[in-house]
């Protein structure tokens, strides 16, 4: 029986060498370049380099070894097709039965603090070509990118000498997959623009989840291959697996306390709505204000924390019943008290808040916008009142708070506790109700307000002035911004116009 060929070309020689064996043992010659020809020479195996095949050196360090009809015409011959064979076989070309590569380690390295030059070595044009060549002719080709698919393919060899068709093409798939997502990330480096002709992503999967936002719908979780962020890094010092929800409260609940650079900043998530902003000069105490601003809400939800959790603040977390805890570092005997309670998911975070920009899927397309990154330089005051240096403080944590809250958001605030939040309302008056009334429900003292978009009338002006709030923050813009100022210059409240919407749908 004459032999079947297996080119192998790995950067992770992680179970190789057993396969590598199974491999000669059933009748597979191998051959290799470069690293992998020397593992598996150490390893006992007889490999042949890939310059015998090719009978042409290895050249320009490295960059040109399987880039030959030798190697691509052995991979791309059509088995049934008479002239493919009769080509192949005056050209003296070899069959190749199976491909096994992984590609130079880009992903690994695109985000390494090195030159472009360094970056655009581990671009791999050798490895995607044989890939591609291979599986293009899956019918008789194995191609295999994956360590994790050695044992499917060794058992079906196996039991009947080689692999199934279906597997060759969903193999072949993966090959597809992969070097797309490769390709995406190169194509994301060297372009550099914000919205290419072609929307490419690039992320790897990194677990499936149970189920998505109902228990009806199925998902998973992958993470970028090019870009670096606080949900890609994070790690789980205890609790249970995270859901789809979770997921995506997590990331809103961060990206609230890193608006607060400077700060101590805690927040709290239900439903991915904030429920609970405040900033404070210690752990216990920024919680317990982030606490008082929702205690019925925060039940089953998420705090996060930009600062190391202390026992004292675990004791006071493990009072609620809560979902996540996530802090930039625990203390030893902070994480010894939060893992009492089994299920709660504790999460270190590694990473500062990187998205550069949104993506929201649409029916057919996609829908991409740079992520709402700013706050207004030009805020001034309209009124004839001016606001004074407390409320201006008060007025702008409203503000950095209030672009987190489903449209239309309104914000009510003492400047260091978010007291009363109000968002998803189909109109701005019952959103400045809502979020007024919760605030008094709370706090005696005085009180401002931030909308994230204009006040369409002046109803809301003379709500907040009925219900004794003390200043006021919104973008402007409206046709009727006129009757709202006049409106607070007769209730002698200070009004400060932003000229920057932050609409959040």
């Amino acid at each position: 029986m004459s032999k079947k060929r297996a080119l192998i070309s790995v950067s992770d020689k992680s179970g190789l060498t057993e396969f590598a064996k199974f491999l000669e043992e059933n009748n597979y010659e191998l051959i290799s370049t470069g690293g992998t020809f020397k593992h598996l020479k150490e390893a006992g195996l007889s490999p042949i380099q890939i310059d015998e095949i090719t009978n042409f050196p290895e050249m320009l360090d490295g960059r040109v070894k399987t880039l030959h009809p030798k190697v691509h015409g052995g991979l791309l011959a059509v088995r049934d097709n008479e002239e493919h064979m009769k080509t192949v076989q005056e050209h003296g070309i070899g069959l190749i039965d199976m491909v096994i590569v992984n590609l130079y380690p880009f992903f690994e390295n695109v985000n390494k603090n090195i030159s472009l030059d360094e970056k655009v070595e581990f671009i791999d044009i050798g490895g995607p070509s044989m890939l591609r060549s291979a599986a293009k002719n899956f019918n008789s080709v194995t191609v295999i990118t994956d360590v994790e698919d050695y044992q499917k393919i060794q058992n079906e060899i196996s039991e009947t000498g080689n692999s199934t068709i279906e597997t060759r093409k969903k193999l072949a798939g993966k090959v597809f997959n992969l070097t797309s997502a490769y390709d995406a990330a190169i194509s994301k480096m060297l372009l550099e623009e914000e919205y290419p002709t072609y929307l490419n992503a690039s992320y790897k999967k990194v677990s499936d989840l149970r189920y998505g936002e109902n228990p009806h719908q199925s998902a998973a979780y992958y993470v970028s291959t090019f870009e670096n962020g606080a949900m890609k890094d994070f790690e789980i010092l205890g609790g249970k697996e995270l859901s789809f929800n979770n997921l995506r409260d997590m990331d809103l609940c961060w990206k609230v306390v890193n608006e607060f650079k400077n700060e101590m900043a805690c927040c709290a998530v239900k439903h991915s709505t904030p429920c609970g902003v405040a900033i404070g000069t210690s752990a216990l105490e920024t919680y317990k204000k982030t606490f008082e601003c929702d205690p019925v809400s925060i039940f089953g939800g998420i705090i996060a924390m930009n600062y190391k959790v202390d026992a004292a603040t675990a004791e006071e977390l493990n009072k609620t019943f809560l979902e996540i805890v996530m802090a930039t570092d625990f203390d030893e005997y902070a994480l010894e008290i939060l893992r009492k309670k089994k299920n709660l998911r504790i999460i270190k975070i590694k990473n500062q808040v990187s998205d550069q920009q949104t993506w929201v899927k649409i029916d057919g397309g996609m829908l991409v916008q740079d992520n709402d990154n700013q706050f207004s330089e030009d805020i001034k005051t309209v009124t004839v009142f001016q606001p004074t240096e407390e409320q201006k403080k008060a007025l702008v944590f409203a503000q950095r708070v209030v672009k987190y809250v489903k449209s239309n958001a309104i914000v009510v605030s003492n400047g260091i506790q978010a007291l009363g939040i109000g968002g998803g309302q189909v109109n701005r008056i019952w959103a400045t109700e809502q979020a007024v009334q919760r605030a008094k429900e709370k706090f005696s003292g005085d009180l401002v307000l931030a909308s994230d978009a204009f006040f369409p009338f002046r109803d809301v002006v003379d709500f907040c002035a009925k219900e004794g709030i003390k200043a006021l923050i919104q973008p402007g813009g409206s046709m009727r911004d006129e009757e709202s100022i006049e409106a607070a210059n007769e209730h002698g409240i200070p009004m400060m116009l932003t000229g920057m919407r932050h609409f959040l749908h």
